[in-house]
């Protein structure tokens, strides 16, 4: 499912336009991307928890020359689905 597709999916479940859908997506896209902007996590229940991970610097290969190079430390974004989302898609 692309962006497009989850936007006719709410605006068909929620029985309103496709236009106030994209800005209903759009928000909670955002709303997300600025928690965790902000080192936050965000909790929807029974979907999953998205939070920030930090990962060390750590030491890499060229894999054409073999050559290490340090990749550099970063933050980033981690998923944990809760039990029903796992539930669901197990079937």
């Amino acid at each position: 499912m692309n962006q497009a597709e989850l936007i006719e999916t709410v605006a068909t479940n929620a029985g309103i336009k496709k236009a106030d859908a994209a800005k209903v997506v759009q928000a909670v896209f955002e709303g997300i991307t600025g928690a965790l902007g902000k080192g936050e996590e965000v909790r929807l229940a029974g979907f999953g928890i998205f939070e920030v991970t930090e990962r060390a610097e750590r030491e890499g290969r060229n894999p054409r020359t073999g050559e290490v190079v340090k990749i550099a430390a970063a933050k980033a974004p981690k998923f944990k689905p809760a039990k029903q989302l796992r539930d669901a898609v197990n079937g």
